[in-house]
């Protein structure tokens, strides 16, 4: 069986007919073509999807398509604009955030998140919001440190 939705994704407006049982993360790389959204584990366990509902952090893997209907989609291709980065994806680009880069899109989502909702994090704030975020590359300190750099330049 498939359902209308109507939604927003970075901003643009979409209206689809999906099927029922169609998880937000192929809606988002099959219907749309919006591939920075990772498919890692599967079940909600590694934050590779992670993308921002109606402002808030979540696994795309274990979320409905159709119970985004009526509601604000961000995936990390919705973070630039003009062509820059964002403050976060900066973050991670020039303090070295990212090493394979496959969770990479995830965390940015996750930071996004925090530095939204906590403009100046400490970094027990930062640890506390990528934990459901696994990087199997690093040992978690750039990573922070990319989200600190993040916060010092929206700050200014």
């Amino acid at each position: 069986m498939t359902t209308p939705i109507n939604l927003t994704v970075n901003g643009r407006r979409r209206q689809d007919m999906v099927p029922d049982n169609m998880l937000l993360v192929d809606y988002l790389r099959e219907t749309i073509g919006l591939t920075g959204t990772k498919i890692g584990c599967d079940g909600g366990e590694c934050g590779a999807c992670t993308v921002l509902v109606a402002g808030d952090p979540r696994h795309a893997c274990l979320t409905l398509a159709v119970g985004c209907d009526g509601l604000d989609v961000e995936t990390v291709e919705g973070l630039t604009t003009s062509g820059r980065l964002s403050a976060i994806q900066r973050g991670f680009h020039e303090k070295l955030g990212a090493q394979c880069g496959f969770c990479t899109p995830g965390m940015i989502m996750a930071a996004e998140g925090l530095l939204r909702r906590n403009a100046s994090p400490s970094e027990q704030d930062i640890r506390a919001a990528m934990a459901s975020n696994i990087c199997r590359c690093t040992g978690y300190v750039k990573i922070i440190e990319s989200v600190q750099f993040a916060a010092k330049a929206l700050a200014k």
